[in-house]
């Protein structure tokens, strides 16, 4: 636990680091500098929420074709400025596949760092005041957004994507990893209708000494008093060195959601040997498409 809790540390500290350029070596000649690479099939927007919030979308999409009748099936990708290039790569080479013939919308920040301190604030509850020991370090960042970018997730965005792309809007899937998997976590047990399918890779759970198991057990209690009628189907994916604690979090989690099957849940655990906390994501990527879009 506290392994990730300096990891999550360390990430944001990235976020707002300078990167240090290389000077050329004096007296060298200058090569003709190269071009920036833009991956086919690909654009890159700004919207801003009603809260102000401006978001950088980046968006994969057949380039090619006629569109299904219903539309595409939508995976949208938190952290997009880290991870949107690797989910966008599989589509493209993919594109006269199942897995190709989707959209994926990756959601992150104006700038260029893989991380912004703001998903800190977008993906989590309020931080407990006096905050938890290990997670007291963070202490100077902001909490707790993460309803009105669920409502900007499931509102101005999905509109937005609808009104510039072919949709099928019955078919829309989310991942977020870390913090973000704690969020897709969230999105599930807030409003388990939102999303036909939810991916939570390495989500930290730990976070305010577990605080989404009280929320986890208020949409048990929801879904087998018949209070939803339809819940979004979850993937949990981990590395099998992800964490250090014992007995494994996700599996537990995954267990426990197992038991509501006769509920209309549907749950499974992919686990990744040799993977660690950062490098679950690219490893998952196929099995993520998949699932989101129903491919075996």
């Amino acid at each position: 636990m506290i392994r990730r809790a300096l990891l999550l540390l360390a990430l944001l500290s990235l976020c707002t680091a300078h990167a240090w350029a290389a000077s050329p070596a004096e007296g060298k000649p200058r090569s003709k500098p190269g071009h920036g690479y833009v991956m086919p099939s690909t654009e890159v927007f700004d919207l801003t929420s009603d809260g102000g919030e401006v978001y950088r979308i980046f968006v994969s999409f057949p380039g090619s074709g006629e569109a299904p009748k219903d539309g595409y099936p939508v995976l949208y990708v938190l952290d997009g400025n880290a991870y949107f290039g690797s989910f966008a790569a599989a589509r493209w080479v993919q594109e006269f596949e199942p897995v190709g013939q989707s959209i994926i919308v990756g959601v992150g920040y104006p700038g260029d760092a893989a991380w912004d301190v703001r998903r800190m604030n977008d993906y989590t509850q309020p931080l407990l005041d006096p905050p938890p020991k290990q997670w007291r370090e963070l202490a100077k960042y902001k909490s707790g957004a993460r309803k009105p970018f669920l409502d900007f997730l499931t509102g101005k965005l999905r509109t937005e994507i609808g009104k510039r792309y072919t949709v099928d809007d019955t078919r829309n899937a989310l991942f977020g990893h870390s913090f973000g998997g704690l969020f897709a976590l969230y999105a599930l047990y807030e409003r388990p209708e939102a999303f036909n399918t939810i991916v939570a890779a390495s989500p930290s759970s730990e976070w305010n000494e577990q605080g989404m198991l009280k929320e986890e057990r208020a949409f048990t209690e929801r879904l087998t008093s018949g209070q939803i009628g339809k819940t979004s189907k979850l993937m949990v994916v981990v590395g099998d060195q992800d964490k250090d604690d014992d007995p494994e979090p996700a599996r537990a989690l995954v267990d426990r959601l197992d038991r509501l099957s006769g509920y209309g849940m549907r749950v499974r655990l992919h686990r990744y040997e040799d993977e660690v906390h950062v490098t679950v994501p690219a490893r998952s990527v196929t099995d993520v498409l998949r699932f989101s879009f129903e491919i075996r």
